[in-house]
């Protein structure tokens, strides 16, 4: 008999990205989906849309009923231009903690027995120029954005204790054809406003979106614990800009002092600037999962290119 799986969230970025490859791994999914256009995406998909209140306790019940497992997904990230506003990340704070705690609950209350919740690599303390793996300290870099995601994990853990199987996957950062943010940073490079901060000397750790959409669908039999979703290869933040801004034919990075990413970022610079260079070597272990784009170098291009291929240049104009 099939798996079945229940999808929280399976119609932003990474859920879109991941509603695919658990269709094609044999899964029979359940997404939510509110509205019609978002439940003929599901549909499209190959799963099964289903309208649900997170925050219902009752709702969510009904909606995962029957389910053999439950993938949380839900985060709602609004612009990158406003990552230093505390009040646009609100909902996915929430979502991180008081939906993941309903979640949960309502999955022991029918019998689920997996659980997988999406976290973030920047919870990761600065590592230097050494390697991160799940057992390296964390620090929440006095935010609220790191200490919901902190929070969040817990109910992933919550969940083993009580006899199920909690896995957790801390995401490194996304780009991709489907992600908003992908196109606002090409349009930031070609206007020269992707700056370098100080030397960004620092490592910093990405993921190509499809590739963490086949990790989640990977992971789904995955022991219970915690697992780093991120590329092969993290490279110093200074390279990043440098081949984002060649791929989009950009002029160079401008390069400021260091003490402004303070100013410019507000408290998500504690955690920008750290050193993140994180290993996905127990996720592959696990899982037999591994990245198609091997680093950002190879990534970038391939995403700039597909962008203009699909659109004949104009969703590039379009981000500019």
């Amino acid at each position: 008999m099939a798996v079945k799986v229940f999808v929280a969230g399976g119609t932003g970025v990474l859920g879109r990205a991941s509603l695919g490859p658990l269709v094609e791994a044999g899964y029979v999914v359940r997404s939510t989906a509110r509205g019609k256009d978002k439940a003929d995406l599901v549909r499209s998909l190959g799963a099964e849309p289903v309208e649900c209140d997170l925050y219902d306790p009752a709702s969510v019940r009904q909606a995962m009923s029957g389910c053999d497992a439950v993938i949380r997904l839900t985060t709602k990230i609004g612009s990158v231009m406003k990552i230093r506003d505390a009040r646009a990340w609100e909902e996915t704070n929430r979502l991180r903690t008081t939906g993941a705690r309903i979640l949960v609950d309502a999955a022991v209350a029918t019998g689920v027995l997996a659980y997988l919740h999406e976290s973030i690599t920047f919870v990761y303390a600065d590592g230097d120029n050494n390697w991160l793996d799940e057992s390296s300290p964390l620090d929440d870099a006095g935010s609220r954005i790191l200490r919901s995601a902190l929070e969040g994990e817990q109910e992933a853990a919550r969940f083993t204790q009580l006899g199920g199987r909690g896995m957790v996957l801390r995401f490194a950062g996304f780009y991709g054809e489907a992600a908003p943010s992908t196109y606002e940073m090409i349009g930031m490079a070609r206007k020269r406003m992707l700056n370098q901060m100080g030397p960004a000397a620092n490592y910093f750790s990405s993921i190509y979106v499809p590739d963490a959409g086949r990790a989640v669908a990977a992971a789904v039999n995955a022991p219970a614990g915690v697992y780093n979703v991120c590329d092969d290869e993290p490279i110093i933040f200074a390279e990043y800009l440098r081949i984002l801004t060649s791929a989009v034919g950009g002029r160079k990075p401008l390069r400021l002092p260091g003490f402004l990413g303070k100013t410019m970022f507000g408290q998500a610079w504690n955690y920008f600037s750290r050193s993140t260079r994180v290993s996905n070597a127990k996720l592959k272990q696990a899982t037999g999962w591994t990245p198609q784009m091997k680093s950002a170098r190879e990534g970038w291009p391939v995403v700039v290119a597909a962008l203009k291929a699909q659109t004949d240049g104009a969703g590039i104009r379009k981000a500019a």
